[in-house]
């Protein structure tokens, strides 16, 4: 899930400064931005995310500044390089303009701060490594409360997917019950026009009929697919980590689905009504996997 986030500490007079910015991901992917020369608290970092944070794309950005105004410092040797560049260019194109003192001021690398360091002592270090800790944890549950509130807003629509869901099966189990008869007389009446001229037993046609349209019949399919959308709505009301839970649960549903249509003969109107929506149920349960693996 989505999410922004944005902690700050302080160390020894430095300021810290974490940025954390998560994008839906089927798993979890961290890229972690540490200044340069602090690898060393890279593996903590990535372990503390791992930690609270089990799926998304998580991008974490880690400033470290002094904590007051730093003083600013003019690097007079890559300022000499720049005129250096600017004369020889000056007398090669004969130009007339010079470089004005603002301009010059300008280009990167002429004017510094202090760039923060890495502690020499090891208890420093560690110190430091805590502060950062801390700061790491901070974002993070500022980040794990927005993701709640957008898991929140994403389970509302996955209910309501759901409940269309429900809704359609209902209708096929209404259609169903005047499909199954109507199947069966149909079947009857063919087998009788094969049979034409043949000496065969008509109760024996009948039950071979019945048997045929019993193979027809969906509601062992509708009571299954029933059953998994309660799970369904169980699993969204306990929330926790549910994302592979509810994945199963909609393979399983699309896996009825599938069967709905196998099962249905196309050439009675109850039988196009009941094909058509079973393809609009498998159009929701498609919807609904894709949503789900934003989900923990």
């Amino acid at each position: 899930m989505t999410g922004f986030a944005v902690a700050r500490g302080e160390h020894n007079g430095w300021a810290l400064r974490m940025s954390l910015k998560s994008v839906n991901h089927r798993f979890l992917d961290v890229k972690l931005r540490l200044p340069e020369g602090f690898d060393l608290y890279e593996s903590r970092l990535r372990q503390g995310v791992r930690q609270r944070v089990h799926r998304g794309h998580i991008e974490i950005h880690v400033s470290i500044q002094l904590a007051s105004a730093a003083p600013l410092q003019i690097n007079r040797e890559v300022a000499h390089a720049y005129l250096h560049l600017a004369e020889e260019f000056r007398q090669q194109t004969d130009s007339r303009s010079e470089v004005d003192v603002v301009s010059l001021l300008r280009l990167p690398g002429v004017v510094t701060g202090i760039a923060p360091a890495v502690p020499e002592s090891e208890d420093e270090q560690e110190q430091l490594g805590g502060a950062l800790d801390a700061c790491l944890q901070d974002a993070l549950t500022k980040l794990g409360e927005m993701r709640r509130l957008e898991g929140q807003h994403l389970a509302q629509e996955l209910r309501a997917r759901a409940d269309r869901i429900g809704q359609q099966a209902g209708e096929i189990r209404r259609l169903a019950v005047n499909l199954l008869p109507a199947f069966r007389r149909r079947l009857e009446m063919r087998l009788k026009e094969l049979l034409s001229g043949v000496l065969v037993d008509s109760a024996r046609l009948s039950q071979e009929a019945a048997l045929l349209a019993e193979r027809s019949d969906i509601s062992e399919e509708l009571d299954r697919l029933r059953s998994h959308l309660t799970q369904f709505d169980k699993l969204l009301a306990e929330g926790g980590e549910i994302g592979k839970k509810l994945d199963f649960l909609l393979q399983e549903m699309h896996r009825e689905a599938n069967t709905l249509l196998s099962k249905t003969p196309g050439v009675e109107s109850e039988g196009l009504a009941i094909t058509g929506l079973a393809l609009e149920i498998k159009a929701e349960i498609e919807k609904l996997r894709e949503q789900v693996q934003n989900i923990e």
